[in-house]
Formats: C-alpha cells, structure tokens, sequence
C-alpha cells in the first residue's frame, strides 16, 4: 500500500531533522508563520513533493509514455489513453497543499531576515508551480493559498502569467544567495545546507523552464544563453553529484512511497516500446531498470522484452513472461530524481543543435547520455556510441529519444517534453483510444468546478476547453 501523506509529516520532518534547538518552535502550530523558523518547512515539503512525484512517474508518466503498462490489462488503462476526469486530482491537490507550505516559508525567511532560505522557497514555488500549470495549463497562483485573507474563490493566472512569475522568481533567487551566509535553521536534506549547490539548482530549474516556453516566447533561448555564458554569475549544475536528486534513506520518515515494495512489480510489464529502443542501443541500463523476460515455464531466460502499451486482444497472444521493473527501484536505499545533471547537458544538446549556443552538440549529447546513466550507477560502455543507434546524428529527435531514457522515474518530464517536442515518436495501438492521441493535460477537479465556479468558467473558456487533449498555451 502506497503511503497516504498529510501535513503531519511536518511535525515528524521536524523532529527528525530540524535542529533549531527550540523544543517550542518544533512542536506549535507548522501553519502558524510566527512560529516557525524557514527551515522548519524544508525537509517535509523536499521529501513530500518529491516522493509524490517519484509515485507519480510509476503511476501515470510509464504508461502515458508507454515505458510500463498493468499487465494482463483486457480494456482501459493509461496506456490506452484512457483518462479519467479525476486522474488529476491528487496533482492538483498535493501540489496545492505544498504550496502553502513554501509560500509559509517563504514568508518565515523574509521575517527571520534570511536571503538563502528565501532563494530557496522561490525555487522550491517555481518547481512546484511549473508542475502544476504544465499538467493543466492555467490555474491560480497570485489569489492561490490565501484562505487566511479571505480568498476562497481563486482567479485563475493564464499559464503565460504563471510562468513569467517563477521565471522572473527564478532570477530574484539567484541574486538572493549568499554563500557566505551558513544555512542555521535545521538540516537540509537535499543539499546538505551547501547554498552553492541550491543555487545551481536554481538557475538549472531556470533553463528546465526556459526552454519550455521557448517555443512561445523566443527571447527565451537568448536568456538561456545569457545564463549558460555566464556562469560566474548564474553557476549550473558541473556533475552529476551536484544534481537535485533525493536519497531516500529508509529511515522514518524519509521511507519509500511504496509501503510495499512488491505492489511495484505485481501485474506489471515494461512497455514493448521501451525495451526495444535500449535493445537498440544494447543500453546496460536495462538491467538496472527491469527484469529479464522468460518463457511459459517461467524459467528460460530470453532477454528483454516488453509488451506492447495499448494492445487489442487477450493477454493469450504473448506466449512468454514479459520483462517486468526492477523491485530494487523503490526499496530504500532509492532515489527520487528532482532535476539532473543529465538533463541540464540534454538541454544544452539542444541549444547547440539549434544554434543558439557555441559548442558541439554532439559533446553535450554524449555527455548527457553518460550522465544519465551515472545517476543509476551505470557505466557506459567505452563502445557505446559506436552503435549507430546511439552515435549522435545532428538531430533533434536523437536526442530527445535519449532525454527520454535519462527522464525515467522523473515525475511528469517525459511527458512535458514530448509535449514541447513530439519526440520520441511512440507507437500506435489497436486498442487505444481518444483517437490514439497522447493526451495532453489533466481535467480540473470537480470540486474545483463546484466550489470555484465563475472562475473555474472563465480559464475554461479562455483555454478553449476542460479536455485532455486541450492544449495549454506553451503547447499552441
């Protein structure tokens, strides 16, 4: 059984990793702003959204995306892009009730006087905003988390409006950090309280971002090279050891979202799809990332193979036992990826490829690659890319086939990034529906509809629709 969370977790995080030394400051109200010190927050708000992102990886990206897929599966299913109206709900609301939480913080670390803590609840609001507006395109953010001020019916910011907000809080955080400045208020269980380090997650969250909307608003790519050329000024991500990638201990609280570690596998099959590319590519992180399928008699080993997202028929016609995920994933020691290096070097593939960055493309593309088998624990193979699988060809879409593999277990980003791109081209099936398109955003909530409905009435009509496959504004 997953793990159901609530804003208990902050008395627990509190206990277990603030040392503040104030037995009073731990133990009163976590809502209550004067009572709070800014870093009394972190830990339950890093380990809540991100364990909640890893859960969502497993229960919506792999089969929207079609890495992983329930099996045997007769009808329906994610991966027939069958999607229900409250499949969005526990994103809205988890995402909601976390933001609270930051902006709380945030508010704690401008009292207490505090410009690291306040980069930080900047950065931590811009990554859980994005995640939010690009999994239903507008949504409230300036009017949102203000109950205590009598706003209950909250106007919806356009996605556009949304996300000139967090760019422009991406770069006050950058100018907030002071290094110099020890982070005092408890353990920070990310970073290890190294500003540094917070502070190059920001400005890669900043180009993550960027690049999002650069297809809408083209100054982007020149902001992107600005920061990329300037990294005294705006420090990135050097190595994979510096990427935003939580360690989940196994040590209460910090436990695996999975109550069960076997819940993970049990009827499960990876995607035919997924296997088959790191077939192609003889990628050695298959065996980090799946079982090996075998025969009927469930003891002939015959490699990897997957079975096809979206199938039509019975289970009857796969005469073997598909490869399934690797148990190991989710039991603790794991971790649970926030933002990588590898994709900060995926991105600059990209800007190279295009044009708007000096620099060889194919450089940043190996190195990606190389990184994003490193934060498995996997060493590429010195002949890899001589595979003309994996041998950078100067295009886009081989790169994105590679950001692909290096997103895995990273929340919503495979399928942001298809999204933005189209790539990876993915498979049709017989038995998928919504016309065999990949739906493109969650529904609102009905209690959203219900309890906010002129405003709910109007970013709907703005949007052109509350449907799955409505795109949101970046996406038009």
């Amino acid at each position: 059984m997953k793990i159901i969370r609530t804003l208990t977790a902050l008395l627990t995080f509190s206990l277990a990793f603030a040392c503040t030394g104030n037995f009073e400051e731990i133990n009163t109200d976590p809502n209550r702003i004067d009572q709070i010190s800014p870093g009394t927050l972190l830990n339950p708000i890093l380990y809540g959204v991100s364990s909640f992102n890893t859960e969502r990886a497993d229960a919506f990206t792999f089969q929207i995306m079609q890495v992983a897929l329930p099996f045997p599966s007769a009808n329906g299913g994610l991966h027939r892009y069958d999607v229900s109206e409250s499949a969005g709900n526990s994103t809205w609301n988890t995402y909601y009730r976390w933001l609270v939480n930051i902006r709380e913080m945030k508010d704690a670390a401008i009292k207490a006087q505090d410009p690291n803590y306040e980069a930080i609840a900047l950065t931590l609001e811009a990554w859980v905003a994005s995640q939010l507006t690009d999994s239903f395109g507008d949504a409230p953010f300036t009017e949102a988390s203000k109950g205590e001020q009598g706003v209950f019916q909250a106007k919806f910011d356009t996605q556009e409006q949304i996300y000139a907000a967090i760019l422009e809080n991406l770069e006050k955080a950058n100018s907030l950090y002071n290094p110099a400045r020890a982070m005092v208020f408890g353990e920070d269980i990310l970073f290890g309280n190294q500003v540094a380090r917070w502070r190059k997650f920001t400005n890669s969250l900043h180009l993550r971002l960027l690049l999002r909307v650069s297809g809408k608003q083209p100054a982007a790519l020149q902001k992107m090279a600005s920061i990329l050329g300037n990294p005294i000024q705006y420090p990135v991500f050097v190595n994979t050891a510096e990427s935003a990638i939580l360690k989940i201990t196994g040590v209460v609280p910090n436990i695996s979202p999975w109550g069960r570690a076997i819940d993970f596998t049990t009827f499960r099959a990876v995607s035919e799809f997924f296997v088959d590319r790191l077939n192609e590519l003889e990628d050695p992180r298959r065996q980090k990332f799946m079982t090996t399928a075998r025969a009927l008699n469930g003891t002939t080993q015959i490699g990897y193979k997957g079975i096809p997202s979206g199938y039509g028929g019975t289970e009857s016609q796969f005469q073997f036992i598909p490869s399934n995920h690797n148990i190991a994933l989710v039991q603790a020691p794991m971790i649970s990826l926030i933002m990588t290096y590898a994709e900060l070097e995926f991105i600059k593939a990209e800007l190279a490829q295009k044009g708007v960055i000096a620099g060889d493309a194919k450089v940043f593309y190996e190195n990606a690659v190389k990184a994003a088998m490193e934060q498995w624990g996997v060493v590429t193979p010195s002949n890899y890319f001589q595979n003309p699988n994996a041998a950078y060809n100067g295009s886009l879409e081989r790169i994105m086939l590679q950001k692909y593999i290096g997103l895995y277990f990273n929340d919503y980003q495979q399928w942001f990034e298809y999204r933005r791109t189209g790539f990876p081209v993915l498979p049709k099936a017989s038995g998928m529906i919504n016309d065999q398109r990949v739906p493109v955003r969650f529904r609102y909530p009905v209690t959203t509809q219900v309890n906010n409905p002129v405003n709910y009435k109007e970013a709907v009509a703005r949007m052109g629709g509350d449907d799955i496959n409505t795109k949101v504004w970046w996406e038009k």
